[in-house]
């Protein structure tokens, strides 16, 4: 029940993040336009790579070592103050080299340096210390009411084309008063710790290793916003961020299971729990299979209609993009499960950074191609089949530990209901009438059409959902 319980706040946490912007987005993309959205997401894909310096994979890392040293106070004080040495480090060194670039980057330096904001917050981030003791409520809690006043200070400033810079401050500050708002925590959580005995050295390589792969998954992340910005328009890096939200959105309730199953995951592995690593690992399988094929038919399925409608006058080209791009939500769903919480507890981090570097090397190959020929949904197309190669790898090298039998055995039915799904909807959504209340029919529709199709073909999620509540109720 403490992993239920912490994917539902994991899950709360995530969707108010990504509703929170998705929500001032429907406001700001009509106040900004779609040249002042275009110059927030092209900057903000500059800034993401220094952020990635300062981060250094600490994210991954750092839960994972605390999960493994959390039954002892002492040791998980240690192991956090270092790690925390470490990251503070990181930024101060990623901060250097962002002034540099400065000196030598002269394109639109007031949403540059409003931008750096977001880099400093990273040293104050200690998130990945509540997800390694498996306490997400602190952080639900504390970084909630930051996006809520985040969202009202949107609505209250954020008032012409002009405001592009005082829009990117707003977001830059609620992060980092969202990572400030931790720290008041620490005192009654760790221990006190002898600054003499603190070496946080022996970290470094191995954050090392975690941080290959961040830089791997940021090139397609961030690689193709920048690319479109360069090569397309500024504008169309807009268009690829604002579909990238959605299906973002989307994402953050598949996801979440990752980061709230690693450091389950990863004390099971240090009490030397494989039997029970490889049952945790089926059943999370299914589940993400069982959410993500329904919201991958269903965003497709309105995706031509919502996107305009939500965004306002000329954001058309986002529809199309949603469309491709949710391909992603099952491969990622996939890829999560597999790398985050089976390879990266299980200590294969070689592995997980094979992975995702497979899936740079062929963003980049097809990014340039792609764009030249198609602009937005040739970007959308290299980030699909980057994320597919990612998947496919992480399949082929767990074939001797984990049988596929038992990973996909339900996921002919979740695939079968979501086709049948996306058929009907996507028919309604082009003949039927074009407006709100018919969107809401037809996502309504649509999990009416699942769940009965789930039922009829006895899908494995179904029973798992009995079995839990006649356990709760016994209970």
């Amino acid at each position: 029940m403490k992993v239920i319980r912490n994917y539902l706040y994991n899950v709360g946490y995530q969707v108010l993040a990504l509703i929170v912007p998705l929500i001032t987005s429907a406001y700001v993309s009509r106040v900004l336009q779609p040249k002042g959205v275009g110059a927030n997401a092209f900057t903000n894909s500059i800034i993401q790579y220094f952020i990635l310096i300062a981060s250094m994979g600490i994210g991954y890392y750092g839960n994972r070592q605390i999960a493994y040293v959390r039954d002892s106070r002492e040791k998980m004080a240690k192991t956090f103050w270092e790690i925390q040495i470490v990251k503070t480090i990181m930024t101060l060194i990623a901060f250097i080299a962002f002034e540099i670039f400065m000196f030598f980057y002269t394109k639109q330096p007031k949403y540059m340096w409003a931008q750096s904001i977001n880099l400093i917050a990273v040293a104050f981030d200690i998130s990945w210390f509540y997800e390694g003791i498996e306490d997400f409520k602190v952080t639900v809690l504390k970084n909630s009411f930051v996006k809520i006043i985040s969202m009202i200070a949107i609505f209250l400033f954020i008032k012409n084309p002009d405001d592009v810079i005082l829009y990117i401050i707003v977001l830059a500050d609620s992060t980092l008063l969202g990572n400030l708002t931790l720290w008041p925590n620490i005192k009654h959580d760790l221990s006190k710790v002898n600054i003499r005995i603190l070496n946080p050295w022996p970290h470094f390589l191995p954050m090392i290793e975690l941080f290959i792969p961040q830089i791997a998954t940021q090139v397609y992340v961030q690689l193709n916003k920048t690319m479109l910005g360069g090569m397309v328009s500024e504008t169309a890096s807009g268009y690829y961020q604002y579909s990238d939200n959605l299906i973002k959105l989307i994402l953050a309730l598949v996801t979440a299971t990752g980061t709230v199953m690693l450091p389950h995951v990863a004390n099971a592995v240090s009490h030397g729990s494989m039997e029970q690593v490889n049952q945790m690992l089926y059943k999370s399988f299914d589940f993400v299979s069982a959410i993500a094929y329904p919201m991958m038919f269903g965003i497709a399925a309105v995706s031509l209609t919502l996107a305009p409608k939500y965004y306002g006058p000329g954001y058309g080209p986002v529809g199309l993009a949603m469309m491709i791009e949710s391909i992603v939500i099952l491969m990622i769903a996939w890829s999560n499960a597999i790398g985050v919480q089976y390879l990266l507890p299980l200590n294969r981090v070689k592995q997980f950074t094979t992975s995702v570097t497979v899936g740079a090397i062929v963003n980049i190959i097809l990014n340039v191609p792609l764009i030249h020929l198609w602009g937005l949904n040739g970007a959308m197309w290299s980030t699909v089949i980057s994320e597919c190669a990612v998947t496919l790898y992480q399949l082929f090298i767990v074939r001797h530990l984990l049988r596929y039998k038992d990973l996909f055995h339900g996921s002919w039915k979740y695939f079968v209901s979501g086709l049948i799904m996306f058929g009907i909807v996507f028919w309604m959504n082009r003949n039927l009438k074009d407006s709100w209340l018919m969107l809401f029919v037809e996502v309504i529709v649509g999990i009416v059409i699942y769940t009965v199709l789930m039922l009829i073909l006895k899908a494995p999620i179904i029973f798992e959902a009995r079995d839990l509540i006649i356990k709760k109720l016994k209970k």
